[in-house]
């Protein structure tokens, strides 16, 4: 098996959407290859933290949380004589927490953009994609069904496309006898990257 074939595989199967027959190809080839294999324990661990934080509970009692709070206001410092944040923030906890959780993630999200530099290109059809070095091509006269993702590579589209085409962290040529039907997004900004991201996984917990 190719490894770039692998790396497309592993995508699928975390996302839960790599056929049955395909999972032990990827498994045999994953034993037979180390680079793959590290690289694959790197996307489990990366899966696991973001989902950790997607699915994040407060579990502390709720005298704990009511003690934590109070520490945190009591370290703020309070203007008199006008509205504080310290008041705000009592009144709306809620919110400080969910800038809490944002500010955390996309910590985590900024630190996988500086070290993702791979090549990874999804799909739900990749039968017609040839991919060569860093450059992922779609055959002019090709049909590819569903969306394409290419990450850390150029896209060449020739072809046609139904579905959306995202190229994060790389380049787009589209050809005159090219035709995408969806949309076509670039990806080139860490903030950008983060917000697809959240976007993404939320969406495949949904499915």
């Amino acid at each position: 098996m190719n490894c770039n074939v692998a790396i497309v595989w592993m995508h699928d199967y975390l996302d839960d959407e790599l056929p049955r027959e395909d999972v032990l190809q990827l498994k045999n080839h994953l034993l037979s290859c180390p680079a793959c294999r590290a690289r694959f324990e790197q996307l489990e661990r990366t899966e696991a933290l973001t989902h950790k934080l997607i699915d994040f509970r407060p579990q502390a009692e709720e005298t704990q949380a009511d003690d934590l709070k109070l520490r945190i206001m009591s370290a703020l410092p309070v203007k008199r004589n006008r509205p504080s944040w310290a008041g705000w923030l009592r009144n709306h906890p809620a919110i400080a927490v969910a800038a809490v959780f944002a500010l955390v993630m996309f910590s985590s999200t900024l630190a996988m953009w500086e070290e993702n530099t791979d090549l990874t290109v999804r799909g739900t059809d990749l039968s017609h994609v040839v991919i060569n070095g860093d450059t992922v091509t779609v055959p002019a006269g090709a049909h590819v069904n569903g969306n394409l993702i290419i990450e850390n590579g150029k896209a060449n589209v020739l072809g046609e496309v139904n579905g959306d085409v995202t190229v994060i962290e790389g380049s787009l040529y589209q050809a005159s006898t090219a035709h995408i039907s969806g949309k076509v997004k670039t990806i080139d900004q860490a903030l950008d990257w983060f917000w697809y991201k959240v976007s993404h996984s939320i969406s495949s917990l949904a499915y």
